[in-house]
């Protein structure tokens, strides 16, 4: 064991001579730079994808940028973007590439010093780092320059449909919400509704605001300020209310009914609970002409009951044929 290790010694302290360690080296030496040759090739070979540059396509949201008359961004509204998203390709190494977003990408027309109305712009794109633009389609966005309007505007509940044995009561907070946007498509909001929710009794939810138009449409293009409200129940529990059908009156002798819709054909009767329990049906009384109309019917409910829905008739209502009158013999 001593003999080896000054065997190691003497090894050593020969690598530390000079004269030892070039012999060394250049002992083999075109085989050597041969392996090394090899080896920085098959290197060269397997990385040679990782660095070559390849080409990417992105869908960018298309950005208006406006400083007219020094004002700065946000003075003028913009609409009608056509299209909204641009295609743009990018060169660059694949490594770089999936790890970009679209988000990362600008793409910008410039509508400073346009006039307000429509307008046809080019698409500037500004490339991440390590990357260049290879194209971009289309190269042009056509919009619409408009007056920035903010309109205030009370919210209107709108909340799912309750059982029918709950008589539910609201409350919203804010009550109204500002509306911001293009003059043209600001004026075309009507109403600003909460989305549909369901609310337990007593408890509150946040639901999201949606700009509609006349015919109830949801308007895009605006901001809606703030964007949601709490929709708060105030009753605490189920009321004792049952659905009953509707029965009209009958009509004169003289008229007879050809048709008959009443809406709703059944309504709601909020009344003790022994009371309902002897219900059946609710009596409606309308008044009857020729014709073809629509009137309303006034529901007779016992003392105590109390009906929740106001009810219609359509009728179609046309004179009764008299009967005919029996000829009597002559009598001789």
């Amino acid at each position: 064991m001593a003999s080896a290790w000054r065997s190691g010694v003497e090894a050593g302290r020969r690598w530390t001579q000079p004269r030892y360690m070039w012999t060394r080296t250049v002992h083999n030496l075109g085989p050597k730079l041969l392996s090394l040759m090899i080896a920085l090739t098959l290197w060269f070979l397997a990385t040679s994808t990782r660095r070559a540059n390849v080409e990417q396509g992105f869908d960018v949201p298309v950005t208006v940028r406006d400083t007219t008359g020094g004002r700065g961004e946000g003075t003028r509204a913009f609409s009608d973007l056509n299209p909204g998203t641009v295609r743009v390709t990018l060169s660059g190494r694949p490594d770089r590439l999936r790890e970009l977003r679209p988000e990362s990408i600008e793409a910008i027309v410039d509508v400073t010093g346009q006039p307000e109305g429509s307008f046809n712009r080019p698409v500037t794109v500004t490339a991440p780092s390590g990357t260049s633009v290879t194209r971009r389609t289309p190269d042009r966005v056509q919009g619409f320059v408009d007056t920035q309007v903010v309109r205030t505007l009370p919210v209107t509940l709108g909340v799912a449909s309750p059982t029918d044995n709950s008589l539910p009561r609201y409350v919203v907070t804010p009550t109204d919400a500002t509306v911001r946007g293009p003059g043209r498509v600001v004026t075309t909001v009507q109403r600003l509704v909460t989305s549909p929710a369901l609310v337990p009794a007593g408890s509150e939810r946040e639901t999201r605001l949606i700009a509609l138009n006349e015919a109830g449409d949801p308007v895009d293009g605006v901001v809606v300020k703030p964007d949601t409200v709490t929709v708060r129940r105030l009753d605490t529990g189920v009321l004792p209310i049952k659905t009953l059908r509707v029965v009209l009156n009958d009509p004169p002798p003289t008229l007879k009914v050809v048709s008959a819709s009443v809406q709703p054909s059944t309504v709601r009767v909020v009344a003790a609970p022994e009371l309902l329990g002897r219900l059946r049906e609710v009596s409606g009384r309308t008044e009857y002409h020729v014709g073809t109309y629509t009137a309303p019917v006034s529901l007779t409910v016992p003392a105590g009951g109390q009906a929740l829905d106001t009810v219609t008739v359509s009728l179609t209502v046309e004179p009764a044929q008299a009967p005919a009158t029996p000829v009597r013999p002559a009598t001789p």
